[in-house]
């Protein structure tokens, strides 16, 4: 089992930055991607970046340019860099761990979330 533990939203205004954290803890060995994703008021969840190894980033097109995902895995963190927020990004934020894909498929595991409030 893996645990995910994501800290740092709040309310900021439009323009402003915000700087979310991921703890990891558990047996991390098969974790292959760490993901952030968001979830707007009804919409539906999506991804906003990813990380795989050796350190590769992709991100949504709303977000490249305004985010930056990193991954510290001496401290089994993740962390997830927002600058120029605008009112849009306004979501829960959720980290999400994915293991190594097999025959049997990929196991994923999810934060509790955390908000984030951008107000214009």
């Amino acid at each position: 089992q893996v645990q995910l533990l994501e800290s740092g939203g709040g309310l900021v205004q439009a323009g402003g930055s915000l700087r979310l954290s991921c703890a990891a803890s558990g047996s991390l060995r098969n974790i292959y991607s760490m993901n952030w994703y968001r979830q707007a008021p009804g919409k539906q969840r999506e991804l906003v970046a990813t990380i795989t190894p050796p350190g590769t980033t992709n991100y949504a097109e709303s977000v490249k340019g305004r985010f930056t995902a990193s991954r510290d895995n001496a401290k089994n963190r993740m962390y997830l860099q927002m600058n120029n927020l605008k009112p849009e990004d306004t979501a829960v934020y959720y980290c999400n761990a994915k293991t190594i894909p097999t025959l049997q498929g990929v196991d994923e595991y999810w934060g509790q979330g955390t908000q984030v409030t951008v107000s214009s």
